[in-house]
């Protein structure tokens, strides 16, 4: 089968490359008219490349020599050598092409590596059987390439003579390349080394310390969602994530979960949705402007079966905890099968699997939630980075009720994704909460009962005002705050107009030696920002909160004008 529209200006809002044709999945994708995105298209160029390739504005570039023709069979060869597996670009184009076509492109070659692949995959994805005989006798080829990805040990399939190694099942399937960070962290043994941490701490202080880092998850996984919770709401997830790893992963046991999260089920009709569910905006009429659309309703029943077959095909295999976390959890967020809450169980899902596993030292959680706050920009942005390009392929329209109704056949979307970027960003916390979280909160409790000591020896029983610092100290240390995020509004406002009032001035953020308000607001998921727009010389400075204490009136001036336009621009920008 040729193929059409190689040579184009344009492919999924991407300029392709002058003097560059597409290839593999492009190409494919290109000819049939799908809008399934190609996250990573390559083209072939016309001339040479040192090194015979190179990215350039998010293409996969190579030159001359590795143009593979202009048939179907040809690019799909191409794209099963030269790219990252991705299968559901796979299954779409599968699909699409007749079934002969691909019977054609494996008969061509019926021992080639990548025959066989496209071979097994064709019937393993799409639950389809080709014209063909089995294959004789010979050696097995891998699906996944162990070198290049995370796999398991492997089914032999005798037919197609390919040991599928793949992570899970052929409703639902992540895909985890391995690269130079997660070789990295898995190879510092994180697991272990938290054991370590627990095994030469008193227990009673293993315990004090659990306590305050499930306060401090708990209270990170509401401030994520930008609320603000109820003592109650707390509890309720402490005593889900504590369960998590004791039960076997159901409908059920998720349901369960589901149940201790949500606060009061008359707002929150429970088990799986009936209606649709969209993150974003609304525009003046109160109709969706949505940047993720969750799968239909009549799709979850399906989904959620396979995702749960997956995450135990995970299990069994003995992939590494943290990889097995990442895709179950950021699978189940990207269906999103609840009206509320699931972002929540999906962070309670890693807790879940990292407990079960044994990763995790028994009765401690690791404050994932609380690293993701800190980190929060990066995480929207890992849950962007899949989910954003695939709302061209769903198709929706607003609802009588001013929800999104999903129109097309989408349910493939959910059930494949590449979660290697997830999976960096879940290590990058685990190595964050091992290394630093766990073992700061052991020493700051050993210090402070060293406070205690000192406190109780001199007099006893403490002051009240001892007591109440002691008290303070624990209080500050039970609601660990983020810095006001770089990437707001507000700050890029400032930064502006301080570079306006003062070219010279270098704009960056730096640590301020004293007390302030800014914690209670930021405690509440406000930013807050403190600036002095007033130039002053050093004798001035050391006037600061003392004698004489002064502001010249130049600066004054030239400080007011700043806030003020400041101010204009920023209220200037809203409707």
């Amino acid at each position: 089968m040729e193929l059409n529209s190689l040579d184009v200006p344009r492919f999924q809002r991407k300029t392709v490359p002058a003097g560059n044709r597409l290839a593999g999945f492009a190409a494919i994708v290109k000819h049939f008219g799908m809008k399934i995105p190609v996250r990573r298209p390559t083209a072939v160029g016309e001339g040479h490349l040192k090194g015979g390739q190179k990215g350039q504005d998010g293409w996969r570039l190579l030159d001359a020599r590795y143009w593979p023709g202009t048939t179907f069979a040809e690019h799909l060869e191409f794209a099963l050598r030269h790219e990252d597996l991705d299968l559901l670009v796979i299954k779409k184009i599968l699909e699409a092409a007749p079934a002969e076509t691909v019977a054609a492109y494996v008969r061509s070659a019926p021992g080639g590596v990548n025959t066989r692949r496209a071979w097994f995959l064709y019937e393993w994805l799409l639950g389809k059987t080709l014209d063909l005989a089995d294959l004789p006798k010979m050696n097995a080829v891998p699906l996944l390439d162990p070198a290049k990805y995370y796999a398991s040990s492997g089914k032999p399939s005798s037919r197609h003579r390919v040991r599928n190694n793949l992570l899970g099942v052929a409703g639902s399937c992540a895909v985890i390349r391995r690269t130079e960070k997660l070789e990295a962290l898995m190879a510092k043994g994180l697991g272990d080394k938290a054991q370590e941490i627990v095994g030469r701490t008193r227990a009673q202080l293993v315990m004090r310390a659990a306590s305050f880092l499930l306060l401090a998850d708990s209270r990170a996984s509401f401030m994520i969602e930008r609320e603000s919770p109820m003592k109650s709401r707390l509890e309720r997830w402490g005593r889900a994530v504590m369960e998590a790893g004791r039960h076997p992963l159901s409908l059920d046991e998720v349901m369960r979960l589901h149940d201790i999260l949500i606060e009061d089920s008359r707002f929150v009709r429970p088990g799986l949705r009936t209606d649709g569910v969209f993150l974003g905006e609304r525009d003046l009429d109160g109709d969706p402007l949505p940047e993720f659309v969750g799968a239909r309703p009549a799709d979850l029943p399906g989904l959620m079966a396979d995702w749960l077959a997956a995450n135990e095909a995970m299990r069994q295999s003995g992939i590494d905890p943290v990889l097995q976390a990442a895709a179950t959890a950021f699978a189940f967020v990207y269906i999103h099968p609840f009206e509320d809450g699931n972002g929540r169980l999906h962070r309670c899902l890693i807790h879940h699997v990292l407990a079960e596993r044994k990763f995790s030292p028994p009765g401690l959680l690791f404050p994932i939630s609380a690293v993701m706050l800190d980190k929060i920009d990066r995480y929207r942005d890992v849950l962007r980075s899949h989910s954003g390009p695939l709302m061209d392929a769903i198709e929706w329209r607003t609802s009588s009720a001013r929800n999104v109704e999903v129109l097309s056949d989408s349910a493939d979307c959910y059930r494949y994704f590449d979660c290697t970027e997830a999976a960096e960003f879940l290590y990058e916390c685990v190595e964050r909460a091992v290394e630093k979280d766990l073992p700061e909160e052991i020493r700051f409790l050993r210090q402070r009962d060293e406070a205690a000591r000192r406190v109780m020896s001199s007099t006893a029983p403490p002051s009240p005002e001892q007591q109440k610092m002691l008290d303070a100290m624990a209080a500050l240390r039970s609601k660990p705050i983020p810095e006001s995020p770089q990437t707001t509004e507000l700050y890029q406002a400032l930064a502006k107009h301080a570079k306006l009032t003062y070219p010279e001035a270098l704009v960056t953020p730096y640590l301020f030696q004293a007390g302030t308000d800014s914690y209670a607001w930021r405690s509440r998921g406000i930013p807050v920002y403190g600036i002095y727009p007033y130039p002053i010389n050093a004798e001035d400075l050391k006037r600061m909160h003392g004698n004489d204490e002064r502001v010249p009136i130049d600066s004054l001036v030239s400080g007011l004008k700043m806030i003020t336009s400041l101010l204009i621009d920023i209220c200037a920008s809203k409707p």
